[in-house]
């Protein structure tokens, strides 16, 4: 008797297993898809304006900086919650003033800290990307990030 997988053996095992991995790496893609789509995203709070806001965080490319849940440069804070941080889950209209606020007194001109370049967005623009943040914030993102600070 011979030992060890024959030439016929070593392709069945292969073929399957090829197989099995295909039909598990399909069936997780499916699934992902499925939870993104159902439970991950809050795909009726998804407006117009927070169309906008992704526009203008994409036109002035943000992400060069920025995070957005984890996505980005880590050069300037996490954003993907920068909505819970100004308080808007307890006190959504001080949140909204608060964010624009920080965003119009750019850059602090403090010695030694990294400056976040003026922008100029008109009052459209940072009502659309305080949207674009509030949006965000809903999203499911399993704990991330780690901490408060971003």
């Amino acid at each position: 008797m011979i030992e060890g997988l024959t030439r016929n053996a070593a392709r069945n095992v292969f073929y399957g297993g090829s197989l099995f991995f295909f039909v598990v790496f399909v069936s997780l893609t499916v699934h992902s898809h499925y939870y993104i789509v159902t439970q991950s995203t809050d795909s009726a709070g998804l407006n117009e304006s927070v169309r906008h806001g992704k526009e203008v965080w994409e036109k002035h490319s943000c992400i060069n900086c920025h995070s957005l849940l984890g996505e980005g440069a880590y050069f300037a804070p996490e954003l993907g919650n920068v909505w819970q941080r100004y308080g808007g889950l307890n006190n959504p209209d001080a949140a909204r003033a608060g964010i624009k606020a920080y965003i119009r007194i750019q850059p602090t001109g403090v010695p030694g800290r990294r400056q976040m370049p003026d922008f100029g967005l008109s009052d459209e623009e940072l009502d659309a990307l305080v949207d674009f943040f509030e949006w965000t914030s809903r999203i499911d993102t399993q704990g991330w990030p780690p901490n408060d600070a971003g």
